[in-house]
């Protein structure tokens, strides 16, 4: 096991997570935080882009404090660039009208981005490890709860899940064998009467 580390964190401003709420910049944040730093070139292959396209939205990354120039990699020419943080805040309990506005839409484009990735999950599961077959859930729980006590299992589950990121290395590192970057996507909301039939 790896030695316990710190998680980075950015809270980003309504008008940066209006400049994250677009689906191509999400995934090359997704892309730098999960395999570690790279070209504009090697993310415009990745994802089927041309290069200026690909380098415009790492300026807009950059420009808004999600991303940075690895100025220890590369050369003028060649240029990397690497996430400063490891995870995103947002939809705080106090926000502002503009700052809420800003994080619903960031939420809508990052939950199409989860179900994408659930749905891609579901597809390759039957050809998975049996280890990793056990370990892959697709799960819900439906509990009559006070807002307090949401608030409370919510609070517990980030607390595990922070724990269990601050003990594994860093993503986009050298992996022992056996290490796989696994997934965890937490959704809890109160469901609205027609869904329950009130």
């Amino acid at each position: 096991m790896s030695e316990r580390r710190e998680i980075s964190r950015i809270k980003p401003d309504a008008m940066a997570l209006r400049a994250l709420a677009h689906p191509q910049r999400l995934k090359m944040l997704g892309l730098l935080r999960i395999d570690g730093p790279a070209t504009a070139t090697r993310l415009a292959e990745r994802m089927g882009l041309n290069s200026g396209a690909t380098s415009y939205h790492l300026r807009q990354l950059a420009r808004h404090g999600f991303i940075e120039e690895d100025e220890t990699r590369g050369n003028a020419r060649d240029r990397w660039w690497r996430a400063r943080h490891e995870t995103t805040t947002f939809l705080e309990d106090e926000a502002d009208d503009d700052a809420l506005d800003a994080g619903i839409a960031f939420a809508e484009v990052a939950l199409a981005t989860q179900i994408a990735d659930m749905q891609n999950a579901v597809a390759r599961h039957a050809t998975l490890p049996l280890e990793w077959r056990k370990a892959s859930t697709l799960s819900d729980y439906i509990i009559p709860l006070t807002a307090d006590k949401a608030t409370a299992v919510v609070e517990k589950l980030h607390a595990v899940l922070r724990e269990a990121m601050a003990e594994a290395p860093k993503p986009g590192g050298a992996r022992e064998p056996g290490l796989e970057t696994v997934s965890f996507i937490l959704h809890a909301f109160p469901r609205a009467p027609e869904e329950i039939g009130e």
